[in-house]
């Protein structure tokens, strides 16, 4: 089975249910299990639960039976992310427009290009898919 790895930010921003729904679109167009990712900032003290986001995200969307839900602890978002994204195998990430440019710094430390969606789709063998204006 297919696997859509999306991450937002808790409480929900408008930026993160527009992903989200745009994600679960995805979900549902190609049959897919959905990874509804959080990162809890270890500067920031995060310590939202996985409770929460649950809950958070049912009172957007309502019961999502194909949807699991992660909290991850981590110093750089876009780190943890691509970690639960390998970890995962995922074949799908949604992520918003505004996301792209945080990855594209992080990634332009690593290698020269800073082609966000060719280098997930080289490392991490999977579709990216970025939401917003």
């Amino acid at each position: 089975m297919s696997l859509v790895v999306v991450p937002v930010r808790y409480p929900l921003s408008e930026h993160s249910k527009a992903t989200l729904e745009r994600a679960i679109e995805v979900a549902e167009e190609h049959g897919a299990d959905l990874t509804v990712l959080h990162v809890n900032l270890y500067q920031n003290d995060g310590d939202t639960s996985r409770t929460e986001l649950k809950n958070a995200v049912e009172r957007a969307f309502g019961r999502l039976p194909y949807a699991r839900y992660a909290v991850r602890p981590g110093f750089l978002v876009e780190e943890t992310i691509l970690d639960e994204v390998a970890a995962e195998g995922a074949d799908y990430v949604v992520i918003g427009r505004k996301q792209t440019g945080r990855w594209r710094r992080m990634i332009r430390r690593i290698v020269d290009d800073p082609d966000i969606e060719g280098f997930l789709r080289r490392e991490l063998e999977c579709e990216v898919i970025t939401v917003g204006p």
